[in-house]
Order: C-alpha cells, then structure tokens, then sequence
C-alpha cells in the first residue's frame, strides 16, 4: 500500500501565464500580503505556508490536510484581490507533491525566470521562506522542502552553465541606453525608488561609464542613503516631475500602487528637452509610467516584458544547460517526496 503523505501544493500565477497587465492586479502589496496570511492563519485550513511575491509572480506553497485547502486559498487570493475565480482561473498555476517541489527547485535555480538562469531569484525565494520563518507558519515539511530546494539550487548552478552568459533586466537596460545614447559617460541618469531593484540598475549604469546619478524615493532618508552609496545626489520625491527634462535616463523602481508618471509631464519635458531623446526604464509593478508615454516623439518607453523579449535573443546558449538542470531537478524532487512520504506513514 502507497503512504500517504502531506498534501504539499504550489498556487499562483507568473509571468509564463500571465500578461503584464494581468500581473499588475495580481501584485499583492505588503499590507495585502499580511491581511491575507492573517486570513489564511485564522481559518486554520494550512498547516505551513510561505508566499513567494515578486515583479514576475505570486505563489503560494503550502501544506493542508487535504486538497480542499486549495479552494480555500484560491477564493481567499480573489476576494482580497478582488477578482472573479473564473478570470483568475485563466492564469492561475497549481502543482502538488513531486510536481511542487520541482518546481520551487526550478524557480529558485533561475529556470523559471523571464531572464534564463538569473541570479535574483534565488534570494529573492530565501527572503519569501525566512519571512514565512518568522511569522511562525512553516513546519517540518516547508523547512525541508525549502532547504533541500536551496541546496539543489545552488548545485545546478554549480555542476551546469545554466547562468553562463546569462543577461540580467539591469544589463539589458544599460545595452539598450548605449544604443541610443552612445557614450554614457555625459548621460544624466535618475533612479526613482531606492529599493534593491533599481540600486543594481544604477550601478550597471554606473559600470559603464555614466556618472551624473540622481536619486528620488518617496523616503527621503533611503534615497540619501542609497545615494551616498552610489555616490550620487538625492532629489525630493515631489520634485521630480518639473526636473525630468534635465535627465537622459530615467530608471522608475517604485512601489507606488499607481502611476506616477503621465504623458503630460513627460510631453513638458520635452519641450525643453530640443530634440533630446528621454529614456524611460519602468521596473516597477504595479507600471510606475503609463504606457502612453511611449506614444511621445523621442521618448522610449521599456517595462519589464520589453526588457524580457530582447533578453530571450540571447537564451539559445543556456537552453541545453537548461534541460541537464531539469533533469536534475526531477531526480531530486522524486527522491525528496519518497523522504517525506516515509516520514508520514
């Protein structure tokens, strides 16, 4: 007779299913995302979860009694988010057992990501499970399943070139500025947020060659700080929009719940711009820039599905090393959920 185990599942959507415009409501803010843990917590219907929330996904990995739990969660996720289950349904991904845990494996080795092989991703996952850690919902199946996805990771990084030659958002961001602007030792670069997205776009900015870097946040102790670091200067959140057309490149990482940049600023900048192109870089999601904004004569507008298209140009070398990852990703998903399976007999 087969043991039983735990009903471990993967719920949520990314960027594989789901459009950008789609993933800007799915996006769950901070307060959202504890107001719903909370929820999850009171109805006693998950033994562990931990939730993985990025600018490409929202997923949740859990563990219940019994598959009823995903309905729960899944009408939970709706109603906070406020979205019909049957619009949700089209995007929506679900794994369980063996499945689940390849595919943490995966995302956490970069072989889920829009960037092939990215490096981000891993910590962003090993932030997702200490958070979870700390609020006190994970248990012995998430912190072993967690862990041995963390040490699976690192090994695929190691014993294949799934990350050689590999491209980041920030790298493509820079190559696309040098085609416009050439030289980036003169072009005036302004980093709106100052979280670690936008900082690591700043400094392959500033790997080559451009110097004039201004930092604006809505705190304005981050943006000081951060521009210390940078060795850059801090400009006051409010003041940016009538200070846009003293920049060539705008790097937009908030995580403002609306846009903050509209056509009409940006068409006032230009007028004062003479024929200077303006570079839009939005990083953001929620989109910090509307995307009329790109309508405008000698602006260019890239969000972060733009920055992916051009970035899978460069896939085909790491997509063999992708299928020798999967393939170690499968033998020790398999033989992880036999371990899990025996210790619930």
């Amino acid at each position: 007779m087969t043991p039983r185990g735990p009903y471990f599942f993967h719920f949520g959507a990314s960027h594989q299913t789901t459009p950008l415009a789609h993933r800007e409501k799915l996006a769950l803010p901070p307060e959202r995302a504890a107001e719903l843990h909370a929820r999850l917590v009171a109805a006693g219907v998950l033994h562990e979860v931990a939730l993985v929330n990025t600018c490409n996904r929202v997923e949740f990995y859990a563990v219940a009694a019994n598959a009823g739990a995903l309905a729960h969660l899944e009408l939970a996720f709706c109603e906070l988010q406020r979205i019909a289950p049957a619009d949700f349904a089209a995007f929506r991904q679900h794994t369980a057992g063996p499945d689940a845990i390849r595919h943490l494996i995966a995302v956490a080795s970069g072989l889920e990501s829009q960037l092939l092989g990215e490096n981000e991703i891993f910590g962003q996952v090993k932030v997702a499970y200490e958070a979870a850690q700390a609020s006190g919902t994970t248990g012995p199946v998430l912190n072993r399943v967690f862990q041995k996805a963390f040490q699976a990771a690192k090994h695929i990084r190691t014993h294949t070139a799934i990350s050689e030659g590999q491209v980041s958002t920030a790298n493509v961001a820079v190559e696309l500025a040098i085609t416009i602007f050439g030289d980036l030792s003169k072009a005036r670069v302004l980093l709106l947020g100052a979280g670690e997205v936008g900082e690591k776009t700043a400094k392959a900015f500033q790997s080559r060659g451009a110097a004039a870097l201004t930092v604006s946040s809505r705190t304005a102790e981050r943006a000081m700080e951060l521009a210390r670091t940078l060795d850059a200067t801090a400009l006051p959140f409010e003041h940016f929009p009538h200070r846009l057309e003293n920049f060539d490149i705008v790097v937009s990482a908030t995580s403002a719940t609306t846009v903050i940049i509209e056509p009409d600023i940006v068409s006032a900048a230009m007028r004062k711009r003479r024929a200077r192109p303006l570079f839009f870089i939005d990083l953001a999601l929620p989109r910090d820039i509307a995307a009329g904004v790109a309508d405008l004569e000698n602006v260019f507008l890239y969000n972060l599905d733009d920055l992916a298209k051009i970035a899978a140009q460069n896939l085909a070398a790491r997509e063999s090393e992708a299928a020798r990852a999967r393939l170690i990703i499968a033998e020790k998903a398999d033989t992880l959920w036999q371990q899990l399976l025996m210790r619930h007999r």
